[in-house]
């Protein structure tokens, strides 16, 4: 990986080396260039306290406008059978603040932004707002460095999976509410899951069972504890609706037996 060098010591001062790179290892972008990712990560509230500094809020602009293009054009391809409405509120529901806050947490981006002190203590590395906007700086940060390829690349690596859970529907994506109640109509015990994960924190994969009165019904995994929950509550989910199935079409398949004796 290219070597980092920058002639602002606050920076330096302000970061511990593992939180970057961590960052840029989850990125998977090798920068030529510090100089936009280090302004991706810069909030506005950093150049209130520092004279002559630059936000990331130009950065966040061009990143806002690839994403959206490389989002449309990814589920534009991938659902070829998709009205236009419902693609919209495909792409609305994948390019939002709440989706984009939880790649940039799982990411680690809080712990590597340039906040005022103020903003810091408030909690601002937690903020869904700022870790949104600079998820989307992140994106033109890559852009301005390497290109529309390597923009595309990182914009469908983070969103892939969600994108193919939001294209099942509303609600959709959260199979363990679903899961809960199939459960509940059927009278079953609670869900109960279990976690436990593998590799380095920069590159750390989760994995998820669940289980009922004891017996592990789903399993998956994901790039964050919540995915790898879902995953599982996905699996369970599905296993429990095609046994449920199976079992409505032998008991049809006994009636009509019944009927022509």
């Amino acid at each position: 990986m290219t070597p980092w060098t920058t002639s602002s010591p606050s920076w330096a001062d302000s970061l511990t080396p593992d939180p970057l790179s961590a960052l840029l290892e989850q990125l998977g972008h090798d920068f030529t260039d510090p100089a936009p990712l280090l302004l991706a990560l810069t909030h506005r509230s950093w150049c209130a306290e520092n004279a002559g500094s630059r936000s990331n809020e130009r950065l966040e602009f061009l990143g806002d406008a690839v994403l959206g293009l490389v989002v449309t054009d990814h589920i534009f391809t991938a659902h070829p059978e998709m009205p236009e409405g419902s693609l919209a509120k495909l792409r609305a529901a994948v390019v939002s603040e709440p989706t984009l806050a939880a790649v940039a947490a799982e990411l680690g981006v809080g712990a590597c932004l340039r906040l005022g002190k103020g903003e810091s203590a408030s909690g601002g590395r937690e903020k869904a707002s700022i870790l949104s906007d600079a998820m989307e700086a992140i994106i033109g940060a890559v852009y301005v460095d390497g290109g529309p390829e390597a923009a595309r690349t990182l914009v469908v690596d983070l969103l892939a999976d969600r994108i193919d859970l939001e294209a099942m529907g509303p609600g959709a994506a959260d199979f363990k509410s679903q899961l809960q109640e199939i459960l509940a109509r059927r009278s079953s015990g609670a869900p109960a899951y279990e976690l436990s994960d593998e590799g380095p924190d920069h590159d750390k994969r989760f994995f998820a069972r669940v289980r009922v009165d004891g017996t592990v019904i789903g399993e998956g995994e994901g790039r964050s504890k919540k995915l790898a929950e879902q995953a599982a509550a996905q699996a369970a989910f599905a296993r429990l609706t095609l046994v449920g199935a199976s079992g409505a079409a032998s008991t049809d398949h006994q009636q009509n037996e019944q009927r022509n004796a």
